[in-house]
């Protein structure tokens, strides 16, 4: 339903007001997120939603008028490297963010976008050699007043939202060891939450709870170590809906390896408020050379599913046990009601990076679905359904794209997907109007080579060389697809020159939007697929598509700088066609079709 000028206007007051009197109070700053998420004319988590389904009600921009959309704005950030993530918007300012050096802009929406402030923080430019995969950063959080902020240096600053002034920062890790702040924090209830990156520097993954009012550390749950470092209770805590025992996860690793172990937790964050459980998934083990951690590695690659009050863990589920072709676990977790086998369900659906799909039960973690959201997946046949099989849950790994081989037969060839995955860090999108899923999706493949590397603290421990190039059958290496999470199958597939590296975007329009690593932003239908517009942008875009409704008009809005993996060739000016781990090689062509900028461009309808 279209909402009037004056209840656009009103509502924008009244969230002006939570925000610049900062009076919402700690305990009740949740509450007033899942007030406030509600008015789709406002942006007020990097998610758009606590589900993470990414869908907007607003429709004044639908499938009959879409190809009508215009430039309204634009901003630059004045940062060329990769813009992931995308704005929030609370009353009448949005909130922008950059890559290093995490500069963050608020702007007035009345005045198209004139800087109100800006926060650009004094880092050490040295965390950048320990970034993985490009400078990149998420978005920030709101809560309380308050802008959240995980900068690349693992420093978490809470900034006054009316003034950019900092109102307090702690250090949640050490970059000199290879941790880095990339993700996109979460305000639950009075705590705001943050992950942390590494895993190619052997840093051990972790999720932590920070008082908002403070800063003060409330909990910290590891992904790999002792019950306690795990914060799980051997009989309550289950896996596929058995208790995982004591020590789950020290006796799947040999020795202290799993103190390097990697599983971090640089994805996307979910909430159900009414089971009162945070759920996120962590990375791949470190290193990158199976043979050098025999064992199932728990819980790396595991969706976790969390008390937010004391971090206590209710149930895991490992989707990639013993990792051997850095199939990261982090991928966003989104919550929706469907009906399955005739009642309705509280359902989870999970993209991975290894190419499965899964939808689980998010209350009790039992596994409803998996299956392949690429028919090009190779590595596995399936995933054991058989709940009365010891394998239960476990993929059927073939042979022949193992990486445990040594000697002559060290290069695993053809292994699909590529360590990038089926799909990355990109969040899809769900539409409660058509049912059904909208998933920015890889079609690559690579030869994945491991080798022996020691580990020392700050140092790249990887442990492999990749090439990655389009999988079989076509030289596209994406496809935009709708998929139905009840039945695990594709329903449309929009192919694409080169993966879909973008967040989409539902809408009760009826249109769905993302954008291409060239740098078009596109609107397609939602039932079918069919493409209705498309506009060019200044830099291939890797950020997440938005909306939001401003002086009663929907305006549409996208970050465009090519980076990230699949982009860091362009963004860091690498030409050997390993680098990258892999990326530089597969993407070489995307030289010829975008260049590095770092633009905020903003869509509209024109006047009627």
């Amino acid at each position: 339903m279209k909402q009037s000028l004056s209840r656009t206007l009103a509502a924008g007051t009244i969230l002006s007001s939570l925000l610049f009197t900062g009076s919402a109070g700690a305990q009740s700053a949740g509450d007033d997120l899942l007030k406030m998420e509600k008015n789709a004319a406002n942006v007020v988590m990097p998610t758009n939603s606590y589900n993470n389904q990414r869908y907007s009600g607003l429709d004044q921009i639908n499938t009959r008028n879409v190809g009508k959309l215009q430039v309204a704005w634009t901003f630059s950030t004045g940062v060329l490297r990769g813009h992931e993530g995308g704005p929030l918007v609370v009353g009448d300012t949005m909130y922008v963010h950059t890559p290093f050096p995490n500069s963050v802009f608020a702007l007035d929406l009345n005045h198209e976008g004139r800087i109100l402030w800006k926060y650009e923080p004094k880092q050490d430019p040295n965390v950048i050699p320990v970034m993985c995969c490009d400078t990149v950063n998420r978005g920030v959080a709101y809560g309380d007043g308050k802008i959240f902020l995980h900068q690349a240096d693992t420093t978490l600053v809470a900034l006054d939202a009316k003034t950019g002034a900092v109102v307090w920062s702690v250090k949640t890790d050490d970059p000199g060891k290879g941790a880095t702040g990339t993700e996109a924090p979460m305000v639950i209830k009075d705590k705001v939450y943050v992950g942390v990156s590494g895993g190619e520097f052997g840093v051990r993954g972790w999720l932590a709870a920070y008082a908002i009012a403070d800063g003060k550390e409330v909990w910290r749950a590891y992904s790999e170590g002792t019950d306690k470092d795990l914060l799980v209770d051997p009989q309550k805590t289950t896996a596929l809906g058995k208790p995982i025992g004591a020590d789950s996860s020290l006796k799947t690793w040999e020795g202290d390896q799993w103190k390097i172990g990697g599983g971090d937790t640089w994805g996307w964050y979910s909430y159900d408020p009414q089971l009162n459980l945070i759920y996120y998934g962590s990375g791949n083990p470190s290193t990158w050379n199976p043979k050098q951690r025999p064992g199932d590695n728990k819980w790396s690659m595991t969706i976790f599913a969390r008390n937010p009050d004391t971090g206590e863990a209710k149930w895991v589920y490992q989707m990639t046990p013993h990792d051997e072709w850095d199939y990261d676990g982090v991928n966003e977790m989104i919550l929706a009601d469907q009906e399955m086998g005739g009642r309705m369900r509280q359902l989870l659906v999970h993209f991975d990076r290894n190419g499965f799909s899964y939808t689980l039960d998010r209350a009790t973690g039992e596994l409803l679905v998996a299956a392949k959201y690429d028919p090009a997946v190779n590595w596995a046949t399936k995933v054991d359904m058989d709940k009365s099989s010891p394998n239960y849950g476990r993929p059927e790994v073939v042979a022949k794209y193992s990486t445990e081989h040594t000697g002559e037969d060290a290069n695993t060839q053809g292994v699909c997907p590529a360590a990038l995955g089926t799909k990355d860090e990109q969040p899809a999108a769900f539409s409660p109007e058509t049912g059904l899923f909208y998933v920015p999706t890889n079609h690559v493949c690579m030869d994945y080579e491991p080798f022996r590397v020691s580990y020392t603290a700050g140092q790249p421990y990887v442990g492999a060389t990749l090439s990655m190039f389009p999988a079989p059958g076509g030289n596209n290496m994406g496809n935009f697809i709708a998929w139905n999470a009840r039945t695990g199958k594709i329903e449309w597939s929009d192919p694409e020159q080169f993966s879909v590296w973008s967040g989409a975007l539902a809408t009760k329009g009826g249109v769905v939007f993302y954008g291409t690593l060239e740098g078009y932003l596109k609107a397609v239908d939602a039932k079918t697929g069919k493409e209705l517009y498309k506009f060019k942008t200044p830099s291939g875009i890797i950020g997440n598509v938005m909306t939001y409704e401003h002086g009663g008009k929907q305006y549409v809005a996208v970050l465009s700088g090519v980076g990230g993996w699949a982009g860091i060739g362009l963004a860091a000016g690498l030409t050997d066609p390993h680098a990258g781990l892999g990326a530089v090689g597969g993407y070489a062509a995307l030289n010829n079709y975008t260049s590095l900028g770092g633009t905020l461009t903003v869509f509209a309808l024109p006047p009627s």
